[in-house]
């Protein structure tokens, strides 16, 4: 490992500054990705920028009746807050899909949003990547590419973002809120990722300095049940092949709400908004779900091994879709 400077500011304005002012700077919150890249040699940072201890530990409700998530709330708590597993299911399951008991305890949910890929040509710094080293060639998609991108990927890179925790916030419309150098905004979720295009370095809209402080997440929609599911190859303590969070609302039968995002096929959490306009307003039946995933998956270009998902895509989301159509004709 490189030596690197090591700071722990006491504010977000003081943490800005220290990032900003250090275009080798990364901001370490639970460390549980960042950590493991410095090991392999794929990051090394001059700065370490210190935000686990900044007052952003909080959940608290929003006036309008949403959530306010704060950046360095531990992925074990959240996923056991009451508010959310009672008002986001989809969020609770995904969080506990990921990773082992001990990483949740650790990891931060700005950090999650963080994380970079798992594909193994940028983990190993001895292989070219156009996102570990831009212009030095993708392997991938003649090599090892079974658990890759078939949605959204480019002549340059066929990474998949590895987050449970981001597919769940795409299909709640949550928000990130940014702080940097020239003040706050705020980002949807489905926008906050990037697509890799010929630039697969750059994974977010996120600029250089700007700290993560907060995710929004907006009230649950009336009368809608959301979960989320994921397939891997063992039970536990593996990335999706592929996952899907789902939210549904029915009335009389037919569909009045409906969102849909996907991991495990794209560069970033995968919002399926063809599915959406093909199912909302029509009949809440299997072969409408069936439909409307066949729709989103049209754009699929899968690669030489990883065609199976997007049949596997498929059969758990119409599975997802009806489990919760099932739950409101109990309800």
């Amino acid at each position: 490992m490189k030596p690197f400077a090591y700071r722990r500011p006491t504010t977000v304005a003081e943490a800005v500054r220290a990032g900003a002012g250090d275009p080798g700077a990364r901001f370490l919150g639970g460390g549980t990705n960042l950590v493991d890249l410095m090991k392999l040699g794929v990051e090394s940072p001059g700065l370490l920028v210190d935000v686990s201890r900044l007052p952003l530990d909080h959940v608290t409700r929003t006036d309008e009746g949403g959530l306010l998530v704060g950046a360095t709330v531990r992925n074990s708590d959240l996923a056991a807050h009451p508010d959310v597993r009672k008002d986001y299911p989809a969020l609770s399951q995904a969080l506990l899909a990921g990773a082992s008991g001990q990483l949740r305890n650790t990891a931060t949910t700005g950090g999650n949003l963080l994380q970079r890929t798992r594909c193994p040509y940028f983990q190993d710094v001895s292989k070219p990547c156009n996102k570990r080293v831009p212009g030095s060639g993708c392997p991938a998609r003649e090599g090892a590419h079974r658990d890759l991108a078939v949605l959204g990927h480019s002549q340059d890179c066929v990474a998949t973002h590895p987050s449970d925790m981001a597919v769940a916030l795409a299909a709640l419309d949550a928000a990130v809120r940014l702080h940097g150098p020239e003040g706050e905004r705020t980002v949807p979720v489905t926008d906050f990722h990037r697509l890799p295009g010929d630039n697969p370095d750059q994974d977010t809209v996120i600029r250089p300095g700007e700290l993560i402080t907060e995710v929004l997440l907006p009230p649950p929609p009336a009368g809608a049940g959301s979960l989320y599911r994921k397939v891997r190859d063992r039970a536990s303590y593996a990335f999706a092949l592929v996952s899907v969070a789902a939210v549904l609302g029915v009335r009389e039968g037919r569909v009045e709400h409906a969102a849909l995002a996907f991991g495990g096929v794209a560069h970033r959490p995968w919002r399926a908004r063809a599915a959406e306009s093909v199912l909302v307003g029509a009949p809440a039946s299997g072969e409408t779900f069936a439909r409307a995933v066949d729709a989103e998956f049209e754009a699929a270009v899968p690669l030489r091994d990883n065609g199976f998902k997007v049949e596997l895509a498929r059969r758990l989301a119409v599975g997802a879709l009806t489990e919760l159509t099932s739950r409101a004709a109990s309800a």
